[in-house]
């Protein structure tokens, strides 16, 4: 498992294998977010499987899955309130984790300075410069 680290309470990874659950668990994790569609992915790794893993691990499991290049603003809404209302840590997975990485960064605009998400994004080795007009705009909606 590729986990990276973005925040002391937020990390993200690329897909993940039914055994990697027992170890975020042993690691701290309490909720998983798969944000991987199924129709990706062989039935091994459908989130019904996965969700079973995780429930047999200890852990929350959410299934909201985000399509490539279908970052809605609904999609947004939903990442924010799951982030607002489940126990942390928090382990976020899809394709490659950048996808994660995107909802993670929109979720903190008007929280963070934008500088700021994007470093914290890059340090965990995504690149989302190419988000900061879409996120300071989205922060600046925020302060209205």
């Amino acid at each position: 498992m590729d986990l990276r680290q973005i925040t002391e309470d937020f990390a993200v990874a690329p897909q993940i294998e039914i055994e990697d659950f027992t170890a975020l668990a042993n690691a701290g994790f309490r909720t998983v977010i798969n944000n991987r569609p199924d129709d990706e992915i062989d039935d091994s790794l459908s989130s019904k499987q996965m969700a079973q893993a995780a429930a047999e691990a200890g852990l929350a499991y959410h299934y909201l899955p985000y399509f490539p290049g279908a970052m809605t603003p609904e999609l947004v809404s939903e990442f924010e309130a799951l982030l607002a209302r489940v126990e942390g840590p928090v382990f976020a997975y899809c394709r490659s984790g950048t996808r994660c990485s995107h909802l993670w960064s929109m979720s903190q605009a008007g929280h963070r300075d934008t500088a700021e998400i994007i470093a914290l994004a890059a340090e965990a080795g995504y690149d989302n410069r190419a988000m900061e007009g879409l996120l300071s705009a989205y922060a600046a909606k925020r302060s209205t």
